[in-house]
C-alpha cells in the first residue's frame, strides 16, 4: 500500500552482451601447450568489474553480471573456444555509450596477455526510465490524496531493473510509480521469482490511484 514516487531515474537501462573468447584447446594433461579459454574467462570476469568501479564515477551507478559461459564437453580436454553472455545496467546516456568500448578493450587486453582473441557482440535495450519533474508532482499529489503524505516514499533509490514503459517516457513526459504489493506479515517472494503470488488485496488501492488520476487531470 506504500508508493514510491520520484523525479529523474527510476530505472536504469539495460543492455546485453555475448563475449567470445578463441584460444587454443587440446588435451587437459598438457595445459603447457594450450591456451586456455576458461582460465582467460576467470580472469576477463573478474576484470570487467574494474569497469564500474574504476572507470565510472563513484557517484554513477553501473551494473555488469556475467550470466552465462558455455564451454567444452569433456573432462579432459582444454576447448578452444568459449561463450560467456550477461547484461550492463546504467543511467546516463553518456556513460552507456562508453562501455561496449570498455569491455571490448579490457576484454581484448585480458586476451592478448594470454595469447588469444575475442569477439565482442553487444546488444542495445530498454532505456533509462526518466520521469519527468510535472508529471511526477501530479502523481505525487494523486497519491498522497488516496493513502497520505505517510505512506508515499518520495524519491526512492533507483532500481537497476529495467521496464519498457522507458520508450514511451523518450516520447512524451511522464512518470513511472511503484506500488508496494507486499504483504505487512512478511515473507512476500521477489517480483519475477517462481514463487510469487500477486496480492489480490492491492487492487482496490491501484485502481482507485488511476481514477482519482483521470478525474483530477481530465475533469472540466
Amino acid at each position: 500500500g506504500y508508493f514510491g514516487i520520484g523525479s529523474g531515474p527510476m530505472m536504469a537501462a539495460a543492455d546485453f552482451f555475448d563475449l567470445e573468447i578463441i584460444g587454443r584447446g587440446g588435451h587437459a594433461a598438457m595445459p603447457d601447450n594450450c591456451s586456455d579459454p576458461i582460465v582467460i574467462a576467470a580472469q576477463v570476469i573478474s576484470s570487467l568489474q574494474s569497469i564500474c568501479s574504476r572507470e565510472i564515477h563513484p557517484l554513477d551507478s553501473v551494473v555488469i553480471s556475467v550470466t552465462k559461459i558455455h564451454a567444452g564437453d569433456a573432462y579432459n580436454i582444454i576447448p578452444d573456444v568459449l561463450k560467456m553472455s550477461g547484461t550492463v545496467r546504467s543511467f546516463k546516456t553518456e556513460t552507456r555509450e562508453r562501455l561496449p568500448e570498455s569491455i571490448l578493450r579490457l576484454a581484448s587486453g585480458v586476451c592478448k596477455a594470454f595469447d588469444s582473441k575475442c569477439k565482442l557482440n553487444y546488444i542495445k535495450g530498454y532505456p533509462a526510465t526518466i520521469n519527468s519533474n510535472q508529471e511526477t508532482e501530479v502523481s505525487k499529489n494523486v497519491a498522497m490524496d488516496l493513502v497520505g503524505e505517510e505512506k508515499i516514499i518520495y524519491n526512492p533509490t533507483p532500481s537497476m531493473v529495467t521496464e519498457d514503459f522507458s520508450y514511451m517516457l523518450q516520447e512524451r513526459p511522464g512518470c513511472y510509480i511503484w506500488l508496494g504489493t507486499g504483504d505487512p506479515k512478511g515473507g512476500t517472494p521477489c517480483l519475477h521469482s517462481s514463487n510469487f503470488d500477486f496480492n489480490d488485496n492491492i487492487l482496490p488501492i491501484g485502481t482507485a490511484y488511476w481514477i482519482k488520476l483521470v478525474e483530477k487531470e481530465l475533469s472540466i
